[in-house]
């Protein structure tokens, strides 16, 4: 296996050390607070959560999946680009993710609000029901109070970036899913895996839900793959080419 380069090193070294920053009592729940990204109505929601969220995880599990598909998917690209090339597209990937989570929960908020709007409800009697109720009696204000309150975390989007960008290079190499035991050229691996996530976005179902998948965000995952794709196709055309 590869050894790990130095870049992704300092990324693995810093999302350890917000990680252990988190388990710490009185300074944990602050540090989770600024760094997770919120959604923008939310008091809690800084400009700057579209990229510090990437350097916040849930879960002990959640971090050491991340991390370990840093090392083995962003080695092998920090070896061939460099460090500035990869930093851009790892950091591209990770707003990218955040861009779209965001947008996905504007559209679906906005569009719970107008249904209250059209039930009598105005504004600020919506947001007095989200803040002070835990039980509501609309499928629409449930909608709207589960996205107000929602947060993401995670590298993930950034992953998935990483993810597309080492199909993109090393097309036929296999790989494997824990519970598919199977390999897979990741020119198809990879691409089944992100599918698998805008179907799970789209119906709510989530195939990783058996597997302590709970909470996922689809969309940040999506979107992160997304802008890797589009980076990888504005690397072949550009001057960028003579690195790749």
């Amino acid at each position: 296996m590869m050894r790990i380069t130095d870049t992704v090193k300092h990324l693995i070294i810093i999302n350890v050390i917000f990680f252990a920053a988190r388990q710490i009592p009185d300074i944990g729940d602050t540090v989770y607070v600024n760094m997770a990204l919120f959604y923008p109505e939310n008091p809690f929601f800084r400009i700057w959560q579209l990229i510090s969220h990437m350097f916040m995880h849930g879960s002990f599990m959640h971090i050491l999946f991340n991390m370990y598909a840093l090392w083995a998917f962003g080695s092998p690209l920090e070896a061939m680009w460099g460090r500035n090339k990869f930093l851009f597209f790892y950091f591209a990937a990770g707003l990218g993710a955040g861009l779209l989570y965001t947008l996905v929960n504007y559209i679906q908020f906005e569009s719970a609000l107008n249904t209250l709007f059209e039930s009598g409800l105005s504004e600020n009697g919506v947001l007095n029901e989200i803040y002070n109720k835990n039980e509501f009696n609309s499928i629409a204000l449930q909608t709207a109070n589960d996205i107000f309150k929602s947060h993401a975390v995670g590298a993930s989007g950034a992953i998935y970036g990483v993810l597309v960008a080492f199909a993109f290079k090393y097309p036929d190499v296999e790989l494997m899913l824990m519970f598919i035991p199977v390999p897979i050229k990741a020119k198809f691996f990879i691409p089944a895996i992100v599918a698998l996530d805008l179907f799970s976005g789209l119906t709510g179902f989530s195939i990783f839900g058996a597997f302590g998948g709970g909470g996922i965000a689809h969309f940040a995952h999506v979107g992160g793959a997304l802008i890797g794709y589009l980076l990888m196709l504005y690397f072949q055309k550009t001057q960028f080419k003579r690195w790749n």
